[in-house]
């Protein structure tokens, strides 16, 4: 059995953070039913990040969805939200990430639930939080990053704010929700208790900083200042960062400035014996470097480098990361069914439990495939409003 057999979620959440939540505990066994606004659900399926459609639907909703169920109802009418309630008496965990007000105008926020089932764990992400005058600003990934500073540490000194190439403070938002209600459910089957775990993006894109902002508040407010040249963090002095080579890319971590000049083949690094160089005269440095490495190839370069430990990697797009065996040997790669029979491939869940891999054959739902299932299983009623 996996950990969280047995166990039922009832997931209102949409988009990524909260999906992304829900997912993750599938992965480990839960069963997640999603409450999907009737004939529109998911505002993720119709939400078309590239010009990639499967199956008639995004293929972000078919990635952040499978192995889940689909309950489609009406909420604005009594007996959709009757048989809601009928769901959330027998659940164990149920999760939204609406504005903060929204699931009180619908009767589903934590007092009531709670009223409901005493043992409930409830989880809401929100986007700045329920409190203060950002509390109904749109809690969107691009904003959160731009707002809390995120897009001041990549890119070059003269490349103006640089935002991440993925959704990360959904992720991030969506983890740390996953980690509360696990801490929950541990307290529930010791004590029979429930609980409320709330997650703000906002604390949780400023809690993915804490080494930088630790940093910051502990050397005078003085805000990080990125690198002209190559930069890859803020307050790491050279080498740190990515390097154009003779025939691609390569990347350097932490490391001693003149065994690295000697390793190379370039004496002009050997001049910088001052560890204190590295960050003081890191641009100079870095000038240097990425002019001596273009001159032979990442492989080149990586066979004097790695016997000597050094801290380097070559840089590896999709197609050649999914070639590489270092990859194929985690079988990260899944393949899922939907209902219709409809096929795709997509990632698997990271964690391994007793050596296992979290797999699962169960693609993402249709709207509304489960209702009738659903309905029989844990709802008295007898006619639906769908």
């Amino acid at each position: 059995m996996r950990p969280l057999e047995d166990y039922l979620v009832i997931d209102f959440s949409q988009f990524l953070s909260g999906p992304s939540a829900s997912l993750r505990l599938a992965d480990m066994g839960a069963r997640v039913i999603k409450i999907e606004r009737l004939g529109i659900g998911d505002i993720c399926r119709t939400l078309y990040t590239s010009n990639l459609i499967m199956n008639g639907e995004s293929s972000v909703f078919h990635a952040i969805n499978r192995n889940k169920e689909s309950f489609e109802v009406d909420l604005k009418s009594k007996e959709g939200c009757e048989m809601v309630r009928g769901l959330l008496k027998k659940a164990d965990v149920m999760i939204h990430n609406f504005r903060p007000g929204v699931m009180e105008r619908l009767g589903f926020d934590y007092p009531t639930v709670s009223a409901l089932n005493p043992t409930i764990i409830y989880g809401e992400i929100s986007g700045y939080g329920t409190a203060g005058e950002w509390k109904n600003k749109p809690g969107q990934d691009l904003l959160l990053q731009s707002v809390t500073g995120l897009t001041s540490l990549t890119g070059n000194a003269d490349s103006g704010p640089v935002a991440m190439g993925l959704s990360i403070v959904d992720m991030l938002a969506g983890a740390h929700l996953a980690q509360g209600i696990l801490a929950c459910l541990y307290r529930k089957a010791v004590k029979s208790e429930g609980g409320f775990v709330q997650v703000s993006m906002m604390e949780s894109a400023y809690d993915f900083q804490f080494e930088t902002i630790t940093t910051f508040m502990n050397d005078g407010g003085s805000l990080p200042e990125r690198s002209q040249q190559n930069n890859a963090n803020a307050y790491l002095g050279a080498p740190y960062g990515i390097y154009q080579t003779e025939n691609g890319y390569l990347a350097l971590a932490m490391g001693s400035i003149p065994q690295l000049g000697n390793l190379l083949g370039c004496e002009k690094l050997e001049d910088y014996a001052e560890v204190s160089e590295a960050f003081e005269k890191r641009d100079e440095i870095k000038t240097i470097l990425a002019s001596h490495l273009l001159t032979q190839t990442t492989e080149k370069w990586l066979s004097k480098l790695e016997p000597a430990d050094i801290w380097c990697s070559d840089v590896l797009n999709w197609n050649a990361l999914m070639s590489h065996d270092g990859f194929k040997v985690l079988n990260m790669i899944q393949e899922v069914q939907m209902l219709d029979g409809y096929r795709y491939e997509t990632t698997r869940c990271p964690i391994r439990i007793d050596g296992e891999l979290l797999t699962s054959p169960k693609g993402s739902p249709k709207l509304g495939q489960d209702n009738e299932k659903i309905i029989k299983e844990f709802i008295t009623h007898t006619t639906v409003n769908v």
